[in-house]
């Protein structure tokens, strides 16, 4: 479930955050919803001890993350669970 917060940043940090987004295909929600998921889930003592790469090689991929989806029928549904139990 969404649910909405407020936050206040810096109006040169939102405009460039908003641009990254953009060239990146993601909403800014959805940028800032990761880098705190990321910063909750961890065990780091500091902000400095989070690995930046790990982040930075997720958001500036190559190719723009997709997601490929196809119509299926319960019968080719069936068949595809079959065949991943061989």
């Amino acid at each position: 479930m969404d649910n909405k917060i407020t936050l206040s940043f810096d109006s040169d940090v939102i405009n460039k955050a908003k641009r990254y987004a953009e060239e990146k295909n993601i909403s800014v929600s959805r940028l800032v919803e990761m880098l705190l998921d990321k910063a909750t889930t961890t065990n780091y003592q500091s902000l400095e001890d989070y690995p930046v790469a790990d982040w930075v090689n997720m958001m500036v991929a190559e190719q723009p993350a997709g997601y490929i989806t196809k119509k299926s029928t319960s019968k080719s549904l069936k068949n595809e669970y079959y065949s991943s139990k061989k």
